[in-house]
């Protein structure tokens, strides 16, 4: 899979819209950079950390509660810290604030939880094309993703995306059609087939072996291409 850029994006959802926006630009330190709507009463809170996204999806309607998600930390790279310093966010999300370049964390990285560690390293590595640094650990250009093995984490793959929470990972693609059917080919699981966004982006979701949601996104902004 070819990647438009070095990192990928979080995602979460939540009803807290104000308290988390404080949060994530006071606490955490990341600059807002735009709201963009995405329908169905949702607006996206875009904040940057480098080239990587923060992507807080405010919901107008209540939101369902399922617990805790696959993706269970948040590192987020913030040069006011001078040791890692562990928070959680209004909605209980686990943050972790690292001085830049502490276990090579650039931006965001994620740890999230996973059922069996070996298929999904095979899932993030062949799948989707990241690369594997170590038994545990993956990375997407610059940024860092850590599998932590749990064996009271079975997979749930019905887990909505619109839910309290961490709901998924981002992945810049040059084409998102292409990187879907390469994705399938190799053993992901459809969640969304692609459509196009208007002239913003072009995207499509798979889910990894435990049912965490995958968005494959072609955006312009990104690939210096319309859609």
């Amino acid at each position: 899979m070819r990647f438009a850029k070095a990192y990928f994006d979080i995602g979460l959802f939540t009803n807290q819209r104000e308290a988390q926006q404080q949060f994530w630009s006071e606490r955490a330190g990341l600059p807002f950079d735009h709201t963009q709507k995405l329908g169905g009463g949702v607006l996206q809170h875009r904040y940057a950390a480098g080239d990587a996204v923060l992507k807080l999806n405010d919901s107008r309607d209540p939101l369902p509660d399922c617990g805790a998600g696959r993706v269970r930390q948040i590192l987020v790279a913030d040069a006011r810290v001078g040791q890692p310093q562990d928070i959680t966010d209004p909605d209980g999300n686990p943050v972790r604030l690292v001085p830049p370049g502490f276990q090579q964390i650039k931006g965001l990285a994620a740890r999230i939880s996973v059922s069996n560690r070996e298929r999904s390293l095979a899932f993030y590595r062949d799948a989707l094309g990241l690369k594997q640094l170590a038994p545990d650990q993956l990375s997407c250009g610059e940024a860092m993703l850590w599998l932590d093995e749990s064996d009271t984490s079975p997979a749930t793959p019905d887990q909505p995306l619109a839910a309290l929470g961490v709901r998924y990972l981002t992945f810049q693609v040059f084409d998102c059609d292409q990187a879907f059917a390469d994705a399938i080919a190799a053993g992901a699981t459809a969640a969304k087939n692609p459509v196009t966004l208007g002239a913003t982006a072009r995207i499509a979701f798979v889910l990894d072996p435990d049912g965490l949601w995958i968005e494959l996104s072609q955006r312009a902004s990104v690939t210096g291409r319309a859609v």
